[in-house]
Formats: structure tokens, C-alpha cells, sequence
């Protein structure tokens, strides 16, 4: 009885999600725990059959940096970003692409769904233009350091990923950008989830990642829901920061731009993401406006 409860729980949330495009962004822990990342990837196609038009963006920062550290190089941010030079930018399209991606497309196929495997460069799939210096604090003092071939999207174009969905393949997609020129660029993946989403109209966007949520200055209590305003807040007096902002701001954008409702869970503990979507209390924070 108590399964049939929670199967008619989630009947109304499928319902109201049939034909709606869901972007899921896969990131931390999930990216080295391959229990945990099959779990996901085993959501992710349930979601498709039972009518939603999945799209699967995935990071692999602990996987680069720990790439990185076996090839004696120090891995080094400034807010949040990782500082790419020409040897670093060649260990992450070696990891998100040649190793991650692959990965994910296998067990996509596993689950009894197509996956197709794409980097942004990929049908000019991201568009972008080397970012800008950033400005740190050091010491009352300012300065502007050069993060490398780290970039900012500019363009989505999502013909590819239109083409894909309706002839029901799960894209997968690593977060590597390409510019005019050619010159390929390290995005930051929850940047390029976000981006995705608005390009693509998706009724949600959903980030697992390490944490349960948007949590208070005490980190003692998870925010369930949050408007754009009151997010706004929390990042204005400080209790949103450092490796959470590139997140939160990916949530935002998105929400401003059309994306219905942006999601933040835990993606370390087993069907979050089922809970979240599928139940009246869910287990994260979601964001609308």
C-alpha cells in the first residue's frame, strides 16, 4: 500500500511533465563514484520514459584535478573558475571528453535509452570568447589575474540538440566551448547548464551536486523553496559563496530567462533526483520566480 501511495504521489508531477524538456547537470562527487553516477544516469532515463526530453550537461572537476595533480600540476582557482593554461585545458578535454562523456553514453545505453555524446564544439553547439581577467582581493589590494583559456558563452545553438530530442536520444554533453576562431575554451559546466536550459526553453534545470541545497549563513538549514528575489538576497549579504555562486548563478539566469524552475540536490544519496521532481516535500532547494 505504501508503494501504490507513492506511485499516485508522483502521478500528477508525471502528468505535468510529459513532453517538457529537463536539463540535468551532473557534477561532484557523482563524477567519481561510479555507484553514485549510475544511480543518476538510471533516474535519467526513467525520466525519459515516462515522457520528459532529458538533456544531460556533466562536469568532472575532481577528475581533472586529480589528472592534474599525477602530472605534478598544482590546480588553482579564483572564484570558483580553475585557472586554464594550454597543458590544463588539454587534461580537461582529455578527461570531459575522452574519458567522462564516453562513460556516461555507455551507461545511458545500459539503462535502455540512446545517448549520444557531444562536446559544445560539436554543431557550433556553445559559442564563446575568452573571459575576461578577474579581479582578487589580496591583501586591501586589487588585481586581475588571467584565468587562461576559460571562457564565456556567447551563443548557444541548439539545432543538434532539437534534433536529438525528437528522435528521443539523450544528449550528453561536455563542457567545452569553441570560439570564433577555433580555439576551444574550458566552460564551466554549471554555466553551460544553465545556458542549455534558456536555449532550449526547458520547463526545469536540475544540478546535483556535494550539498543538500541553498543553506543559511549557519549551514545548518536548507532553503526548500526560494524566489529569485530572496536568492538574490543571500548572494548580496554574503551567505551564497565561493564554489556555490557558479551554481546559484547558472539557477538564476536560467529562472530569469524562461526556465520554469531550477533545482539544487544532493546527488550523492540514491533517487534524490526522483524525490525532488517526483514528491510534495522533495529533498532540495528549488528556485522560481
Amino acid at each position: 500500500m505504501k508503494r501504490a501511495e507513492i506511485l499516485m504521489e508522483a502521478l500528477p508531477y508525471i502528468q505535468r511533465f510529459h513532453g517538457k524538456t529537463i536539463v540535468i547537470k551532473l557534477g561532484g562527487h557523482a563524477m567519481v563514484d561510479q555507484k553514485i553516477l549510475e544511480m543518476a544516469i538510471r533516474d535519467a532515463v526513467l525520466l525519459q520514459y515516462v515522457g520528459m526530453k532529458v538533456v544531460i550537461v556533466h562536469g568532472g572537476g575532481p577528475e581533472i584535478t586529480e589528472k592534474m595533480q599525477a602530472m605534478g600540476k598544482e590546480p588553482k582557482f579564483v572564484g570558483g573558475l580553475r585557472i586554464t593554461d594550454q597543458e590544463t585545458l588539454e587534461i580537461a578535454q582529455m578527461v570531459l571528453v575522452g574519458k567522462i562523456n564516453d562513460g556516461i553514453v555507455s551507461l545511458v545505453a545500459r539503462g535502455g535509452a540512446r545517448g549520444v555524446g557531444l562536446s559544445g564544439n560539436d554543431g557550433n553547439l556553445l559559442i564563446a570568447r575568452k573571459m575576461d581577467p578577474q579581479k582578487v582581493k589580496e591583501g586591501g589590494k586589487v588585481r586581475e589575474v588571467d584565468l587562461g583559456y576559460v571562457g564565456e558563452i556567447e551563443h548557444v545553438d541548439p539545432s543538434v540538440l532539437h534534433t536529438l530530442l525528437d528522435s528521443r536520444y539523450i544528449p550528453v554533453i561536455a563542457p567545452i566551448a569553441i570560439d570564433r576562431e577555433g580555439t576551444s575554451l574550458n566552460i564551466n559546466a554549471d554555466t553551460a547548464a544553465g545556458e542549455i536550459a534558456v536555449a532550449l526553453s526547458a520547463f526545469k534545470l536540475v544540478n546535483l551536486t556535494d550539498v543538500d541545497g541553498v543553506m543559511d549563513a549557519g549551514r545548518t538549514k536548507v532553503y526548500r523553496r526560494l524566489t529569485v528575489a530572496e536568492l538574490d538576497q543571500l548572494i548580496a549579504d554574503g551567505t551564497v559563496s565561493g564554489g556555490m555562486i557558479p551554481k546559484i548563478s547558472a539557477s538564476l539566469h536560467a529562472v530569469k530567462h524562461g526556465v520554469d524552475q531550477a533545482h539544487i540536490i544532493n546527488g550523492n544519496q540514491g533517487h534524490n533526483l526522483l524525490l525532488e521532481l517526483f514528491t510534495d516535500a522533495g529533498v532540495g532547494t528549488m528556485i522560481s520566480r
